[in-house]
């Protein structure tokens, strides 16, 4: 039997949208200082996910921030999944120095 409630995408890819655009909006591309904010913002997306309280999901945060100019990147992510109750959210932010990648991902747990 799936999931009782479907995962709310939408609202997630809204937490993706606030949670980058605030945290990156006026932020310089700096090696270190966005290694610290691509894990900090990893912990305020998932906080925010967790407290939709969405039951018996499991949730994973993957997000990258890379200097922008013009250089190009690839990423490619595999899972093994059920389509019918697992799903994505997905979004990309960029400012003029760095673009964010955050994905988060939503597996449900029988």
């Amino acid at each position: 039997s799936g999931p009782p409630k479907r995962f709310p995408v939408a609202a997630v890819d809204d937490i993706l949208k606030d949670v980058l655009g605030s945290y990156l909006r006026e932020q310089p591309y700096e090696p270190a200082r966005c290694r610290d904010m691509a894990k900090d913002i990893a912990e305020v997306i998932k906080a925010r996910v967790k407290d939709l309280m969405i039951p018996r999901y499991k949730i994973v945060v993957v997000t990258h921030i890379g200097q922008l100019n013009e250089q190009s990147m690839q990423i490619g992510s595999r899972c093994l999944w059920d389509p019918a109750s697992d799903t994505f959210s997905s979004y990309v932010f960029k400012n003029t120095s760095l673009f964010a990648l955050a994905n988060v991902y939503a597996v449900y747990f029988e």
